[in-house]
């Protein structure tokens, strides 16, 4: 139990990771191979690009998640804790809005990309550009989740004036 939790937790960083062990060992191997044997995989480029692409969206996702992204900390930082509490819940829809937009995009591009085959395998371009669905659909959640936290906030805020 506490490993599926760990995963689910740490899901963007895990996956994220693994994709660039993948672009990584990749480019190592087709090096190792044309200067050792005079001789590459054609296919390693692709591989290597579709892995880096995956790996881009889903590590954007986890910095999200972790508000590690740039912010207006020049703003949220000028007044008191309700103040500011209020300035990240208005950030936090206009990140919505943003973020829901361009999953709407992202699933226009997949769809219409999904007949489109990549150069060199063959496979349909959806399962490249997925990447941008999956990156933006866990930022649209994680906002949502960022909005229930700022509701609570200002909740608790109120609660504890009351009080006083």
């Amino acid at each position: 139990m506490q490993n599926l939790k760990f995963f689910i937790r740490n899901f963007e960083e895990l996956v994220s990771g693994f994709f660039i062990i993948i672009t990584v060992s990749v480019v190592i191997l087709n090096v190792f191979l044309r200067y050792v044997f005079n001789m590459g995989i054609f296919w390693v480029e692709e591989v290597a690009t579709i892995s880096f692409i995956w790996s881009v969206f889903l590590g954007a996702s986890a910095t999200y998640k972790r508000r590690m992204n740039i912010g207006i900390d020049f703003l949220t930082r000028r007044g008191n804790q309700k103040t500011q509490t209020i300035i990240k819940l208005v950030v936090d829809m206009m990140l919505l809005i943003i973020t829901g937009y361009i999953l709407y995009l992202s699933i226009i591009f997949t769809w219409t990309a999904s007949i489109k085959p990549t150069a060199v395998l063959g496979i349909s371009s959806a399962y490249v550009n997925a990447a941008l669905v999956v990156g933006f659909g866990l930022m649209v959640i994680q906002t949502i989740v960022f909005l229930v936290q700022d509701v609570k906030d200002i909740k608790i805020l109120n609660s504890r004036r009351e009080v006083l």
